[in-house]
């Protein structure tokens, strides 16, 4: 006799069902924790310390700080379930700081949540919660994911302020089918609601705003920290290679940028190009930003390519609008061609495709803005 399908899709009675909750200390993950032990689901609760936090950060509205590391055991300890701590600066630091600094110097805006999710969070969690025997990884993320035949696909969330299916654009397809995203239908005042009829301490606490390893979102400072030889003086050129200027380090600028300029003209300038092999910036007006076409790199294609035959939708920054779009395919890259203005597209972004269909917008995949 099959069992019957249970809150996350398997065939399992919930108590014979061990699942892994990634738990930042966060109101999040914890109403997630506190679902799935409610549910009657074996819960192991697992936090990442991924940095060496100092009082500055421990200050500022970050995930993945020391005070979050203490509320997760707390919150593991009030729903009386296992909670383990893996420490995985080296991992975090060499997967993604580094990367993320290295992406500045080369003129490009990155974006260390889609490395961590796609390195430390997922890859190395995936593996942990394998290694435990879990059955699921179940996270805090507001996606929704629905599973059918023992698929999961992704869509973005119901609460579309609080969608984050952007930054997992890059999840594998065996990942995609062991990750369950609870939280995916929910406004984020309901996961309040929910957290506080289940009296966890976290119910009110602030979300994090910031990159977990950027205090009060001063990237600068991360990138003079670990490369203080990266602020080399260099020319600002106009659209006509006309020197108008002098720059104090192109890690100081990102594509669309107005302020920190300091040249006078008429018209205001914005940075329309970074040029890192010649420490060079291009300024013009801002119309110069508009961009009908997109090179991409390192696609991950999360479906067939018959939902590539007509008009997608995509995002190209994190709290961008869905943008009507074609999408031409060539291996691991492809040519966006927008059916839409669009201003200030900077490489090192990720550009993110969807699809309508009869349960919202599905998650096709992605891949990175090149030049």
């Amino acid at each position: 006799m099959k069992s019957k399908i249970n809150s996350i899709g398997l065939e399992k009675d919930p108590k014979d069902t061990t699942v892994v909750v990634a738990m930042s200390g966060g109101v999040d993950s914890s109403t997630v924790a506190g679902l799935m032990k409610k549910d009657g689901y074996k819960v192991i609760g697992i936090t990442l310390k991924l940095y060496d936090d100092n009082q500055q950060t421990a200050k500022s509205k970050q995930c993945c700080a020391g005070q979050d590391i203490i509320d997760a055991k707390r919150v593991a300890n009030k729903l009386d379930i296992e909670h383990k701590i893996l420490y995985y600066q080296t991992k975090f630091k060499q997967g993604v700081v580094d990367k993320f600094v290295e992406s500045y110097l080369s003129g490009e805006t990155p974006i260390p949540c889609v490395q961590c999710n796609q390195t430390v969070k997922f890859k190395d969690l995936f593996e942990e919660s394998k290694n435990l025997n879990a059955d699921a990884l179940i996270t805090g993320h507001y996606v929704k994911s629905i599973t059918k035949n023992k698929q999961t696909d992704m869509y973005r969330a119901v609460d579309e302020n609080r969608d984050q299916s952007y930054f997992l654009f890059n999840t594998t397809r065996e990942q995609l089918n062991y990750l369950r995203f609870p939280l995916g239908r929910l406004l984020k005042s309901e996961t309040r609601e929910i957290a506080n009829k289940l009296n966890l301490n976290v119910a009110d606490k602030p979300d994090s705003q910031d990159i977990c390893f950027v205090p009060n979102g001063d990237y600068v400072s991360v990138i003079q920290k670990f490369r203080p030889d990266a602020f080399r003086k260099g020319n600002i050129k106009n659209l006509n290679g006309k020197v108008i200027g002098v720059h104090d380090g192109i890690v100081n600028f990102t594509i669309g940028q107005r302020k920190g300029i300091k040249i006078a003209e008429k018209d205001p300038l914005y940075v329309i190009e970074i040029d890192s092999n010649k420490n060079e910036i291009v300024v013009g007006p801002k119309e110069k930003l508009i961009k009908k076409k997109i090179k991409l790199k390192n696609l991950n294609i999360l479906t067939n390519n018959e939902d590539f035959k007509d008009e997608i939708y995509v995002k190209v920054r994190s709290t961008g609008k869905l943008i009507k779009s074609k999408l031409s395919l060539s291996k691991k890259n492809g040519i966006i061609e927008l059916l839409e203005d669009e201003y200030g597209i900077s490489p090192g972004q990720a550009c993110v495709f969807y699809k309508k269909d009869i349960y919202g917008d599905k998650l096709l995949g992605g891949g990175w803005i090149t030049n």
